[in-house]
């Protein structure tokens, strides 16, 4: 009979809060470590007390000998297997090959040399603390620089210096554009190691089913198609024989977009014991094993008119590895590198990259993964040169902009910058800030003694990584999309979300395209059994790559229930509306449970039509996709202590077209909490002899809620034509554009004291050293070009 439907409301576009949270916020999400197999024993592991020493024996009879321990490995026993995957290839790369247990020495401290496993997982590490080690130290060397110095010891002796790599890239007439300059600013700026701290450290749970000859492993990764291939490789076993499971991921950050050791370690004892075996790593573990983020030392070089005109840049970095490669180790500062220019129209650039082995833990990928260490570099050479020729920032910054009307923009590092508007978030911020008012009021602080700052940032980001062509593993995402027998609707995507807001965003967009109840959409994700292959998540990518695979494997399952539309309604004159194909003559209907149901039963079937309603759709980005942004931070210093008052935080960004402002928000909100963490509190140090010196929470200072500014968010959107969806990426905004504001805005406090730079992280010690320097008319660092550092 004839209805009336009415389209449901759009939901695209609206804050609803994450379908994912109420399992989370209860109690009732599975991790890792709630996972519980009978049978399961647990493993605890050795690792090295030293940053570099040789190994003369290792004695593990005592541990062998307690109560409840049915085995102790050593590097003997897994020789044979393969090292822990490098994806990254760049030309004259040193790869050492890196056991998944220490053979005749260690290099960093935690290196694993033992693992003992036991009923228990106290009994396992009671045990460990048995085992016996007999070391012959070496030396080790845990400074980049130091690493280069002529004499240096070497990280590993096959090689006569600890270079791993270098790279060059240029772009433009850099000589030139030096030669047409006014005016050179140099600068030495270093990006601190840093701990990603998930709150979730990393763990595995490993079964062997020996019946079947197959591998179920249970893996807290943001990777799980890749980790299954790379293990299964690791240990040489047919790839389909293993299947591996993530359950909810408590934090990655990047530091989960990896194979370590312990996966195929796991893997390999549960086949030998024939026994379950779990391994959950402790939280002293996690600040020395897991990756750490940048390490950079970078020296800069600006060349400019004096009416503010920026002609070329010049880059020296040199890159702490540590002391292997992880998955993507040698590839993350090459994103520096190409993120070089910023938003600035300036085509000359020199890029000079030397990796460096350390006898520290290695880094690899950390929320921005080298975007934020050239935003930093290229936001503070700015600021410098403001400074120098006495303009404003925000003049500078405009006058240097890519105009909103030269998109696509080639950009000399070899990037095609999608959209952009970039003067329009500035200006957005400028305003919310009251810029004009905050200067005023900052000339009175300065009468009174004061010292106010305002620190400008302008960012911009490669995201939707990305392309095949430029990623080791693939760059493309998949999803099917499956309307069930009863009219429900599950989505099996290739990402693996894991705080991102994918079941929500995802379940948007379905019900938006057909016409369902949200909460009829199920997203399942994370198994790759259940799940066809898909490449993970990271890099701002899970929605602007993984959810277009979904868009368009909606639009072939679209097509597909139109066919039974017009089957079963008997005219072609047939749409979709509100779950349901209706005649658009009559008005007569069908829902989907009523196509589903004849879609499964099958009993008739339009023409060249298969049964069921499926669509599986793999997509290939044609580009990477470029957000970007305006952070603005209002800041007071004190004179006698050095603590810094964040007064105003503004943060407008612009990532494309947004699909839920509350999960945007959110987004943003990390992670300027975590690039506030850099800028004022973080720091991985490592002494001489390569032991981690903030190896614990306590020593190791992470922002707290009450440290917290409020973050007055907001959006331009300008939405990119590389994916039907119009959205860029916003997962590491945050993070990327919170730094430079930051130390621009504490630089310009003490600006009146001769302060032309500071390497983060700002402490209050460092700050008040810098105040009682200035204020005695003392040279406080080494002097940026016209200016003291």
């Amino acid at each position: 009979m004839a209805t009336t439907l009415t389209k449901p409301e759009t939901l695209v576009g609206k804050s609803i809060r994450r379908t994912e949270d109420p399992r989370l916020i209860t109690g009732t999400a599975v991790y890792l470590d709630d996972i519980k197999v009978p049978g399961m024993h647990h493993a605890a592991i050795v690792r090295s007390q030293h940053g570099a020493a040789r190994i003369k024996s290792i004695n593990t009879q005592a541990a062998l000998a307690r109560p409840g321990v049915v085995a102790v490995f050593t590097g003997a026993d897994i020789k044979d297997l393969g090292p822990v995957p490098c994806a990254s290839s760049l030309p004259g790369l040193r790869v050492p090959h890196h056991h998944l247990l220490a053979q005749d020495r260690v290099y960093y401290v935690g290196h694993p040399i033992a693992v003992v496993v036991a009923t228990d997982r106290y009994l396992a590490a009671d045990a460990a603390d048995l085992v016996e080690v007999d070391y012959e130290p070496t030396q080790a060397v845990a400074d980049p620089e130091k690493a280069l110095a002529p004499g240096a010891p070497a990280v590993h002796p096959q090689w006569p210096d600890n270079v791993a790599f270098t790279f060059h890239q240029e772009g433009g007439d850099t000589a030139q554009a030096f030669r047409d300059a006014e005016i050179v600013m140099k600068q030495r700026i270093t990006s601190q190691r840093l701990i990603p701290t998930s709150i979730e450290t990393r763990g595995v749970v490993a079964e062997w089913r020996p019946g079947e000859k197959s591998m179920t492993m249970y893996s807290s990764t943001q990777i799980p198609h890749l980790m299954r291939t790379l293990v299964a490789g690791i240990l040489g076993m047919p790839e389909n024989h293993l299947r591996v499971i993530t359950p909810e991921v408590g934090g990655g950050f990047g530091s989960k977009l990896n194979v370590y050791a312990e996966e195929a370690l796991m893997c390999f004892i549960a086949k030998r014991i024939g026994k379950p075996v779990k391994w959950v790593e402790s939280r002293r573990e996690n600040f020395q094993c897991t990756i750490h983020g940048r390490g950079h030392v970078d020296y800069y070089e600006l060349a400019a008119k004096r009416d503010g005109t920026m002609l070329g840049l010049k880059l020296k970095l040199i890159q702490d590895l540590g002391a292997y490669h992880q998955l993507l180790t040698p590839a993350i500062p090459t994103l520096s590198v190409l993120m070089m220019p910023g938003l600035y129209k300036f085509k000359s650039i020199t890029a000079d990259i030397i990796g460096v082995f350390t006898n520290c833990v290695p880094t690899d990928a950390y929320r921005g993964a080298g975007r934020p260490e050239a935003t930093h570099g290229i936001e503070r050479m700015v600021d410098i040169l403001a400074a120098e020729l006495k303009m404003d920032p925000v003049e500078i910054r405009l006058k240097n902009f890519v105009g909103k009307d030269e998109f696509p923009y080639a950009t000399t590092t070899g990037l095609m910058y999608d959209s952009g508007n970039y003067a329009a978030p500035l200006h957005k911020a400028l305003a919310e800030v009251d810029y004009a008012a905050q200067r005023k009021e900052q000339e009175q602080a300065r009468e009174a003694g004061k010292l106010m700052g305002i620190g400008i940032s302008t960012y911009g980001e490669i995201c939707a990584i990305g392309p095949s062509a430029a990623m080791p593993a693939g760059g493309w995402e998949s999803a099917t999309v499956k309307i069930e027998p009863t009219g429900k609707v599950t989505v099996l995507t290739g990402c693996s979300p894991h705080g991102q807001g994918e079941e929500t965003t995802f379940a948007q967009v379905v019900a938006d395209e057909l016409g369902v109840d949200l909460n009829d959409v199920l997203v399942v994700h994370g198994d790759t059994s259940v799940v066809q292959y898909g490449i993970g998540t990271f890099g701002s990518r899970g929605t602007a790559v993984g959810g277009a695979a979904l868009f368009y494997a909606l639009q072939e399952l679209k097509a597909k229930i139109r066919k039974f539309g017009v089957m079963l309604l008997g005219t072609e004159d047939v749409s979709l509306v509100g779950g349901s194909c209706v005649d658009q003559q009559t008005g007569k209907s069908v829902s989907f449970g009523e196509m589903a149901v004849a879609a499964y039963h099958a009993k008739t079937l339009p023409p060249n039509t298969q049964p069921g309603l499926v669509a599986t759709h793999f997509w290939e980005p044609p580009n990477f996709t470029f957000p970007f942004g305006a952070h603005i931070v209002v800041t007071e210093v004190d004179r006698d202590t050095g603590r810094i008052q964040i007064r105003r935080y503004v943060a407008v960004d612009d990532c494309g077209k947004i699909i839920n402002p509350l999960l945007v928000a959110g987004q943003v909100h990390g992670g300027v909490a975590q690039g506030l963490g850099q800028a004022l509190w973080e720091e991985a140090v490592y002494d001489d002899n390569g032991q981690l010196v903030t190896g614990e929470l306590t020593d190791y200072a992470l922002p707290k809620a009450a440290f917290m500014p409020f973050i007055e968010s907001s959006h331009t959107e300008t939405p990119s034509p590389v994916n039907p969806l119009g959205v860029k990426g916003v997962g590491e905004a945050g993070t990327i554009g919170c730094s430079p504001a930051v130390v621009n805005s504490v630089v310009d406090a003490l600006s009146t004291l001769g302060v032309r730079h500071i390497d983060m992280p700002l402490t209050p010690e460092k700050i008040w050293k810098l105040i009682q320097a200035g204020q005695a008319g003392v040279p406080s660092g080494s002097p940026a070009t016209g200016g003291r550092a």
